[in-house]
């Protein structure tokens, strides 16, 4: 009797792992069938079972990797992120084929759950169709309004340098980390235009606010955004940095709705102080219309995204700039020399003056160059089938556009890997833009903060130059290397500012 259970026993256990083998066999097969490269697809890296290439890209260099892969694969190639197809696009001039002259195809935002989660399907920066459309036409024409591009909104940032810089001058030339302050002051721009009003760089509130907004744009880029993006049902009853990612931005509406019930209490529809009352005039003036898309939810998800497309980036490259003036002091002292020829050291800078100051304008694009802020852009969608580099992208697939390939193309820039001023200026040493300078990407979907990153770029950088001369603490040589978000951020770091003679 022992003898037969023991038997029975024995083929119970082999007939539960035969189930399990098959069971895994059958899984891994149906996987390999159903996500087979369609005909005419990209090429692209062998993928693993069920994850895919997610372990084949070093998510802390993403924008690394995915360059080197092209050196295999070509300017345009795929890969399998876990559950979804991604298609790369590398090189200025498939970038140009893809996003300017079949933009249309390509102009829509793919559903990603994280983003959803947060979104809810709202605001200018992640939607698409008529949402976006309409929401980006209102942004652009309020922003016009208030001096967006025009010398009105000059003041407002001149003034914000002159907060910023008394912060600069109580270190005295010691050591300090400008990171807050920074972030503080360039924040400070887009609250002006969208609550009416700045923000103290005391207010605790405030700084805990930003400090926490940029950790959230940190996690959209990570590993585990993948996972929650390719698996939601299962990653949102899962604790981790994608909750964290979630919380931080949930607080940051709630800061945004606090804005709004302010600004309800004393909201006069004749008196249009800032973005938010032109919101609320906005919905007023929709009601009933079945096609439209304002209402007050929008309205914080909209707020939240000119925070992303109008600070993160400019207060990022700022960082860039006072360790690439660090690093090359004899740049530094080439622009401040051409600053204090053509403006002096008391006269406040314009935008008038841009064009007097090649060497500074050049700088700072190399600054930008290099520092390569946003590496890969945000992602588009197809929404049509796409020919493109000789192959065939369905309609629906993930569309990557990898703008390091541009900034760092050997065949579009003399030095790529060197800070070079000299790529931004002629033989008669005159400023020049080449089509390959792409920061903001480009076509349909260009940076919706663009331009006033330009103006608060130039104004505050020609300002600290004036005003500054940076350094870094002795015996200190300067880092460049960086962490990855959404944004490519310097690793904090401590720097002199020398307050430059007779500036204070």
């Amino acid at each position: 009797m022992d003898l037969i259970t023991s038997t029975a026993g024995t083929y119970l256990i082999w007939d539960v792992k035969s189930l399990l083998l098959f069971t895994a066999i059958f899984v891994l097969t149906v996987d390999y069938i159903k996500n087979l490269r369609p005909p005419g697809f990209p090429p692209g890296p062998w993928a693993l079972p069920v994850v895919g290439n997610t372990f084949s890209v070093d998510h802390n260099k993403t924008h690394e990797s995915l360059t080197q892969i092209a050196r295999k694969y070509g300017d345009v190639y795929s890969l399998r992120m876990v559950r979804k197809w991604v298609v790369v696009l590398n090189g200025f001039d498939v970038l140009k084929e893809a996003l300017v002259n079949q933009g249309d195809s390509v102009v829509d935002r793919p559903s990603l759950p994280l983003v959803m989660d947060l979104t809810h399907g709202l605001g200018v920066i992640f939607t698409s169709g008529h949402m976006w459309k309409q929401q980006r036409r209102f942004a652009l024409s309020t922003f016009k309004h208030f001096g967006l591009g025009k010398k009105s909104l000059e003041p407002v940032i001149l003034d914000e340098f002159t907060h910023c810089s008394k912060d600069f001058y109580h270190f005295k030339g010691k050591p300090f980390n400008p990171h807050l302050t920074l972030n503080n002051a360039v924040s400070n721009i887009i609250c002006s235009l969208v609550f009416g009003h700045r923000f103290e760089y005391s207010d605790e509130k405030f700084r805990q606010l930003i400090a926490c907004f940029e950790k959230g744009l940190q996690g959209l880029a990570s590993v585990w955004a993948e996972f929650h993006n390719s698996f939601p049902l299962l990653m949102r009853q899962l604790p981790g940095p994608h909750q964290t990612f979630l919380h931080v931005f949930n607080s940051v509406k709630d800061f945004i709705r606090e804005e709004v019930k302010e600004h309800k209490k004393k909201w006069d529809p004749s008196d249009e102080r800032d973005y938010i009352d032109c919101y609320l005039n906005e919905i007023q003036t929709a009601k009933g219309q079945a096609d439209s898309t304002f209402d007050e939810e929008n309205l914080v998800a909209c707020v939240l995204d000119l925070f992303v497309a109008g600070s993160e980036t400019t207060s990022t490259t700022l960082r860039w700039a006072f360790l690439y003036m660090a690093k090359y002091p004899e740049i530094q002292a080439k622009v401040q020399d051409e600053i204090d020829r053509v403006i002096g050291q008391s006269r406040q800078p314009s935008m008038e003056v841009r064009a007097d100051l090649p060497y500074t304008d050049a700088v700072l694009h190399e600054i930008q160059r290099m520092g390569n802020i946003v590496p890969l852009s945000l992602p588009h969608k197809t929404n049509k089938h796409l020919q493109l580099g000789g192959y065939t992208i369905p309609e629906g697939v993930i569309i990557i556009p990898n703008l390091t390939s541009v900034l760092y193309d050997k065949n579009e820039w003399e030095t790529p890997f060197t800070f070079n001023p000299g790529h931004f200026r002629n033989e008669e040493g005159k400023f020049v833009k080449p089509a390959a300078f792409i920061p903001f990407s480009t076509g349909k979907r260009l940076c919706l903060g663009e331009n006033l990153a330009r103006m608060e770029l130039f104004l505050f950088f020609t300002s600290f130059m004036q005003h500054f001369t940076f350094s870094m603490p002795a015996g200190v040589k300067p880092v460049m290397d960086y962490h990855l978000g959404i944004t490519l951020a310097p690793r904090q770091y401590e720097i002199c500012a020398t307050p430059r003679l007779g500036k204070h």
